[in-house]
Protein backbone atom coordinates (compact mmCIF):
# COMPACT_ATOMS: atom_id res chain seq x y z
CA UNK A 1 0.00 0.00 0.00
CA UNK A 2 1.54 3.54 -0.99
CA UNK A 3 1.52 6.17 1.41
CA UNK A 4 -1.20 8.14 0.17
CA UNK A 5 -3.48 5.02 0.24
CA UNK A 6 -2.25 4.87 3.82
CA UNK A 7 -3.53 8.42 4.26
CA UNK A 8 -6.95 7.85 2.46
CA UNK A 9 -7.24 4.60 4.62
CA UNK A 10 -6.61 6.70 8.29
CA UNK A 11 -9.18 9.35 6.68
CA UNK A 12 -11.99 7.20 6.05
CA UNK A 13 -11.85 4.02 8.46
CA UNK A 14 -13.72 5.65 10.98
CA UNK A 15 -16.38 6.59 8.85
CA UNK A 16 -16.53 3.11 7.03
CA UNK A 17 -16.69 1.73 10.61
CA UNK A 18 -19.59 4.23 12.12
CA UNK A 19 -21.47 3.40 8.48
CA UNK A 20 -21.63 -0.38 9.96
CA UNK A 21 -18.53 -1.73 7.30
CA UNK A 22 -15.48 -3.20 7.22
CA UNK A 23 -12.61 -1.46 5.03
CA UNK A 24 -10.66 -4.19 2.83
CA UNK A 25 -8.84 -2.20 0.55
CA UNK A 26 -7.56 1.63 -0.33
CA UNK A 27 -6.30 1.27 -3.95
CA UNK A 28 -5.40 4.31 -6.50
CA UNK A 29 -5.05 3.60 -10.01
CA UNK A 30 -5.11 5.23 -13.56
CA UNK A 31 -2.74 7.98 -15.04
CA UNK A 32 -4.29 10.82 -16.27
CA UNK A 33 -7.44 10.52 -13.88
CA UNK A 34 -7.34 8.43 -11.19
CA UNK A 35 -9.60 6.01 -9.83
CA UNK A 36 -9.86 5.47 -5.91
CA UNK A 37 -11.18 2.57 -5.05
CA UNK A 38 -12.29 2.23 -1.34
CA UNK A 39 -13.56 -2.26 -1.04
CA UNK A 40 -15.84 -2.54 2.19
CA UNK A 41 -18.47 -4.98 3.32
CA UNK A 42 -20.17 -5.67 6.17
CA UNK A 43 -19.49 -8.32 9.03
CA UNK A 44 -21.35 -11.02 7.11
CA UNK A 45 -19.02 -10.52 3.77
CA UNK A 46 -21.72 -9.36 2.35
CA UNK A 47 -22.23 -5.62 0.43
CA UNK A 48 -25.07 -4.48 -2.09
CA UNK A 49 -25.24 -1.81 -4.28
CA UNK A 50 -27.25 0.13 -1.94
CA UNK A 51 -24.45 -0.57 0.06
CA UNK A 52 -21.66 0.86 -1.83
CA UNK A 53 -24.12 3.97 -2.36
CA UNK A 54 -24.65 4.38 1.21
CA UNK A 55 -20.71 4.05 2.11
CA UNK A 56 -19.79 6.76 -0.71
CA UNK A 57 -21.92 8.96 0.75
CA UNK A 58 -20.60 9.05 3.59
CA UNK A 59 -16.78 8.77 2.78
CA UNK A 60 -17.63 12.11 0.27
CA UNK A 61 -17.40 14.74 2.17
CA UNK A 62 -14.15 13.74 4.16
CA UNK A 63 -12.56 13.27 0.96
CA UNK A 64 -14.13 16.29 -0.77
CA UNK A 65 -12.69 18.50 2.73
CA UNK A 66 -9.60 17.02 2.58
CA UNK A 67 -9.00 16.80 -0.67
CA UNK A 68 -6.06 13.87 -0.42
CA UNK A 69 -6.05 13.10 -4.10
CA UNK A 70 -3.86 16.02 -6.63
CA UNK A 71 -6.58 16.77 -9.50
CA UNK A 72 -9.99 15.02 -10.74
CA UNK A 73 -10.18 11.39 -9.59
CA UNK A 74 -13.21 9.18 -9.38
CA UNK A 75 -14.73 7.30 -6.35
CA UNK A 76 -15.57 3.32 -6.69
CA UNK A 77 -16.81 2.25 -3.64
CA UNK A 78 -17.17 -1.98 -3.84
CA UNK A 79 -17.62 -5.04 -3.10
CA UNK A 80 -14.47 -7.21 -2.93
CA UNK A 81 -16.50 -9.88 -5.12
CA UNK A 82 -16.84 -13.38 -4.62
CA UNK A 83 -13.09 -14.05 -5.76
CA UNK A 84 -12.00 -11.44 -3.47
CA UNK A 85 -8.92 -10.21 -3.06
CA UNK A 86 -7.32 -11.54 0.54
CA UNK A 87 -5.82 -8.33 1.98
CA UNK A 88 -5.51 -8.79 5.92
CA UNK A 89 -4.88 -10.99 7.87
CA UNK A 90 -7.95 -11.97 9.33
CA UNK A 91 -8.71 -12.79 5.63
CA UNK A 92 -6.92 -15.98 5.69
CA UNK A 93 -8.62 -17.31 9.25
CA UNK A 94 -12.51 -16.05 7.46
CA UNK A 95 -12.25 -17.92 4.40
CA UNK A 96 -10.01 -20.86 5.73
CA UNK A 97 -11.34 -23.94 3.96
CA UNK A 98 -11.84 -22.61 0.28
CA UNK A 99 -9.11 -22.64 -2.28
CA UNK A 100 -6.68 -19.33 -2.89
CA UNK A 101 -3.94 -18.55 -5.06
CA UNK A 102 -1.26 -16.39 -3.43
CA UNK A 103 2.04 -14.66 -4.70
CA UNK A 104 5.28 -13.52 -3.14
CA UNK A 105 7.16 -10.87 -3.12
CA UNK A 106 10.49 -13.32 -2.47
CA UNK A 107 10.89 -16.56 -3.21
CA UNK A 108 10.64 -19.47 -0.37
CA UNK A 109 11.69 -23.02 -1.43
CA UNK A 110 12.27 -22.11 -5.49
CA UNK A 111 8.93 -20.43 -6.05
CA UNK A 112 6.99 -17.27 -5.48
CA UNK A 113 3.28 -18.32 -6.52
CA UNK A 114 1.24 -21.09 -4.37
CA UNK A 115 -2.14 -22.53 -5.10
CA UNK A 116 -4.32 -24.38 -1.86
CA UNK A 117 -6.71 -24.76 0.45
CA UNK A 118 -6.43 -21.78 3.26
CA UNK A 119 -5.80 -23.12 6.63
CA UNK A 120 -6.25 -20.70 8.80
CA UNK A 121 -3.61 -17.99 10.55
CA UNK A 122 -1.08 -19.43 13.06
CA UNK A 123 0.62 -15.82 14.63
CA UNK A 124 1.57 -13.61 11.38
CA UNK A 125 1.58 -17.17 9.19
CA UNK A 126 -0.95 -17.81 6.74
CA UNK A 127 -1.88 -21.65 6.97
CA UNK A 128 -2.29 -23.06 3.29
CA UNK A 129 -3.14 -26.60 2.47
CA UNK A 130 -1.01 -27.74 -0.88
CA UNK A 131 -2.11 -30.28 -3.33
CA UNK A 132 -0.07 -33.28 -3.07
CA UNK A 133 1.94 -31.73 0.22
CA UNK A 134 1.00 -33.86 3.68
CA UNK A 135 2.21 -30.58 5.98
CA UNK A 136 0.50 -27.46 5.98
CA UNK A 137 2.30 -24.44 4.55
CA UNK A 138 3.43 -21.29 6.44
CA UNK A 139 4.09 -17.87 4.62
CA UNK A 140 4.72 -14.85 6.14
CA UNK A 141 1.91 -12.44 5.73
CA UNK A 142 4.16 -9.95 5.14
CA UNK A 143 5.36 -11.69 1.81
CA UNK A 144 2.40 -11.44 0.41
CA UNK A 145 2.60 -9.60 -2.44
CA UNK A 146 -1.06 -10.13 -3.69
CA UNK A 147 -3.37 -13.06 -3.17
CA UNK A 148 -7.23 -13.86 -4.05
CA UNK A 149 -9.97 -16.52 -3.40
CA UNK A 150 -10.00 -18.56 -6.66
CA UNK A 151 -13.87 -18.98 -8.07
CA UNK A 152 -15.14 -22.42 -7.07
CA UNK A 153 -18.26 -24.10 -6.72
CA UNK A 154 -17.61 -24.02 -3.04
CA UNK A 155 -17.46 -20.39 -2.91
CA UNK A 156 -20.30 -19.58 -5.77
CA UNK A 157 -22.61 -21.91 -3.04
CA UNK A 158 -21.73 -19.91 -0.21
CA UNK A 159 -22.08 -16.61 -1.26
CA UNK A 160 -25.29 -16.98 -2.46
CA UNK A 161 -26.22 -18.88 0.74
CA UNK A 162 -24.95 -16.05 2.49
CA UNK A 163 -26.40 -12.76 0.09
CA UNK A 164 -29.97 -14.62 0.87
CA UNK A 165 -29.10 -14.30 4.06
CA UNK A 166 -28.73 -10.91 4.21
CA UNK A 167 -31.63 -10.31 1.87
CA UNK A 168 -33.95 -12.16 4.80
CA UNK A 169 -32.43 -9.99 7.58
CA UNK A 170 -32.84 -7.03 5.55
CA UNK A 171 -36.35 -8.31 4.53
CA UNK A 172 -36.81 -8.88 8.97
CA UNK A 173 -36.00 -5.13 9.76
CA UNK A 174 -37.88 -3.50 6.77
CA UNK A 175 -41.65 -3.13 8.02
CA UNK A 176 -42.46 -2.47 4.67
CA UNK A 177 -41.72 -6.46 4.94
CA UNK A 178 -43.72 -7.13 7.89
CA UNK A 179 -46.16 -10.47 7.96
CA UNK A 180 -49.41 -8.98 8.17
CA UNK A 181 -51.31 -11.76 9.20
CA UNK A 182 -53.01 -12.37 5.91
CA UNK A 183 -54.58 -16.05 4.89
CA UNK A 184 -52.33 -17.46 2.28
Amino acid sequence: MSVLEERIEELVAAAISSAGFELVRVKITGKDVKTLQIMAERADHTMSAEDCAKLSRAISPILEEKDPIAGPYRLEVSSPGIDRPLVRLKDYHDWQGYEAKIELDRMIEGRKKFKGVLAGVDGDNICLDLEGEEETALIPFAFVLSAKLSLTDDLIRQSLKAAKNAMKEKNHEDPRHEDRGEIQ
